[in-house]
């Protein structure tokens, strides 16, 4: 494989407006032809896509997916430029899937990476630092350690990061670039809320056994005293008198 520098890189986003990342990676894929790597990109949507992210989008749509059972639903905004692109049923299966993707990562609370906030990262930070597997390594190599597992996290939390439910070889940010490609415009998810059956209230405990005792009418049974020695009948006493006689 061609060694991938960062001029070739710089090269290929010049000529693309696709990220660096992207464009590294398309070169990788490729074997650093330059060529292949713009028509790779484009095929992704990867290339036009770049280009688009600066322009307003204001315009979209709420969408919403109900998983099956409904314990667990999900409300979506996608923005997108025009009203025209809004109602066009590729928008629609897209915002749809975005959704659906939202409900199948219950970790995922932020949109991109960009989005969490400091003192996550920070707490974060604090509890791999004091983790026992690396305390007896030296501080540099702890450092970057503690950064690469705080990447992992913080992308485990991102939406955009996660691995497309319907094609796992694309990301949910590649799903967005193809989508821009496809139809045109800057297109952005927003943000959205996850809604979980039950979520927060406080659940009384209770014995299973008891409750399926008391819906049955039942209580549960006091011990019984031990009763005392009922006294004797006289057909009972009268054998015994009879064998006490003397006989003659």
């Amino acid at each position: 494989m061609a060694e991938i520098s960062a001029k070739l890189v710089k090269d290929l986003r010049d000529k693309t407006g696709a990220g660096m990342m992207d464009c590294k990676k398309a070169l990788k894929e490729n074997d650093g032809n330059i060529e292949k790597s713009i028509e790779w990109l484009r095929q992704k949507g990867i290339a036009s896509a770049s280009k688009k992210e600066g322009r307003v989008a204001a315009e979209g749509i709420i969408g919403s997916y109900i998983h099956t059972g409904d314990r667990v639903g999900v409300l979506v905004e996608v923005n997108c430029e025009t009203d025209f692109v809004a109602r066009r049923d590729e928008f629609k299966s897209l915002v749809r899937d975005v959704a659906m993707q939202i409900v199948a990562c219950p970790n995922v609370e932020y949109v991109r990476v960009s989005d969490i906030p400091a003192e996550v990262s920070e707490k974060e930070k604090s509890i791999e630092m004091g983790r026992d597997d690396i305390a007896n390594k030296p501080e540099a190599m702890r450092e970057k350690i503690v950064e690469g597992r705080i990447q992992k996290r913080l992308k485990e939390l991102a939406l955009m990061d996660q691995p497309f439910i319907k094609d796992q070889n694309i990301s949910v940010e590649e799903l967005i670039k193809q989508a821009v490609s496809k139809l045109g415009e800057n297109i952005q998810v927003r943000r959205f809320s996850r809604f979980v059956l039950g979520e927060g209230i406080e659940k009384e405990e209770s014995n299973f056994a008891e409750e399926v005792a008391a819906q049955a009418g039942l209580t549960k049974k006091e011990p019984v005293a031990e009763a005392e020695p009922a006294a004797e009948t006289k057909a009972e006493a009268a054998p015994k008198k009879e064998k006490g006689k003397k006989k003659k």
